[in-house]
């Protein structure tokens, strides 16, 4: 039996802090039309079945040693807004009347539209918004004072859905058929798609309810944020101003924080905590300003400056392979190793890759998958939207 796996690479984004590991997606491709597809490794029936037998013990656990993991390439965290939002659940929590339907439809008509959110990159694509406290009529107010009568196909609303376990995920995996190109899907709020329970407020059911979205928002490669409240006594933990336990918090990739010292105040901050906040060196705080002729919000500063990763030799040799005329290459890793002119085994320079693929993909505009062959590693280069 043939067997190949293709990847797509991990990127880092903002997320909860805890050491939560994220999953990847495998899909199996075996196509006539690969010239490789002699070369593959055949796998025997016999191992095949062997296999299948210990993954139906009970006892069953699977286990991913250091080498496998250098050996794959996992799935890339594809971002909404540079340096701000990736694929994957977050939670935006403000305290009531604070202005987040404000800056949720902000940032909807933003993604939609691929226009820039203040100084940061956006990725265009189809933007879906539950506006579950709102009408179609308040919504329209709100959309014309904040952009006028430019509008865009790519942004929809509902002002209803089901709830969490009630027909929710069928209607969301529906849209995302219907809208293949869906980046981002605010549920504003959380509270109007959870079921009430009797422990409604538990540690174990606001786990389970944040890890359902979050397992949704995985598989379909979408960005999906919870608006939610903050409890109305202050803390000295900006996470603990949260509403609900931190079970919230433990299963989402990130969340941010809108606050002001007066409700009557035109300037708040927006604090960002995530998992990958030390590695991302992004700003931990904005400080922002409400324009009150449109009711947008604008950015004044960020309490600490946007830090950049330096760019890596390596991957700028690797971009540099492909050009205008040249929008792919293919060979195995010591065709690579010697194009580039680097003198490194060919084994280490896949494992950097594997690992790196996602910052290659997002940085350099370049896919990368790697095989394993008969002979060898087959890996293919290939310029993003070619």
């Amino acid at each position: 039996m043939n067997e190949t796996k293709e990847k797509a690479a991990l990127k880092a984004s903002v997320g909860a802090d805890a050491g939560q590991s994220i999953q990847s997606t495998t899909t199996e491709i075996i196509t006539a039309e690969s010239p490789e597809i002699n070369d593959l490794e055949d796998i025997s029936q016999e191992k095949f079945f062997l296999q299948m037998q210990r993954m139906a013990d009970p006892a069953y656990l699977h286990t991913v040693s250091m080498n496998e993991l250098y050996e794959t390439v996992y799935q890339s965290k594809q971002p909404v807004i540079e340096g701000l939002l990736y694929s994957g659940t977050y939670l935006f929590a403000g305290a009531p009347k604070m202005g987040k339907s404000f800056f949720m439809a902000q940032l909807a008509y933003h993604v939609s539209t691929g226009q820039k959110l203040w100084e940061y990159e956006v990725h265009q694509g189809t933007v879906l918004y539950l506006a579950l406290e709102d009408d179609e009529s308040r919504l329209q107010r709100r959309m014309f004072r904040m952009f006028g009568v430019e509008g865009t196909s790519s942004l929809h609303f509902a002002t209803n859905a089901k709830m969490i376990g009630g027909g929710l995920d069928e209607q969301l995996e529906k849209f995302i058929r219907e809208h293949p190109d869906t980046r981002l899907i605010i549920i504003d709020t959380l509270q109007k798609i959870r079921e009430v329970s009797t422990d409604a407020y538990s540690y174990a059911n606001d786990y389970d309810i944040v890890g359902r979205m979050k397992q949704f928002a995985d598989k379909n490669g979408v960005c999906l944020l919870l608006v939610h409240h903050t409890r109305k006594q202050p803390s000295g933990d900006k996470v603990e101003m949260i509403s609900g336990t931190t079970g919230l918090l433990g299963c989402a990739d990130g969340a941010f924080l809108l606050q002001k010292e007066k409700r009557t105040d035109q300037n708040a901050t927006l604090d960002i905590v995530g998992r990958d906040q030390p590695t991302q060196r992004r700003a931990e705080r904005l400080h922002l300003t409400r324009n009150m002729e449109r009711l947008t919000w604008e950015l004044d500063h960020a309490e600490t400056e946007l830090w950049k990763q330096p760019p890596d030799p390596l991957l700028q040799k690797v971009a540099s392979l492909l050009k205008e005329n040249v929008p792919e290459w293919s060979g195995s890793a010591t065709e690579l190793a010697a194009a580039l002119q680097e003198e490194m085994p060919p084994n280490i320079l896949t494992r950097q890759l594997n690992v790196k693929a996602g910052e290659l993909q997002n940085e350099y505009g370049v896919e990368y998958t790697m095989k394993r062959t008969r002979n060898g590693s087959f890996i293919r280069l290939r310029k993003q939207g070619v």
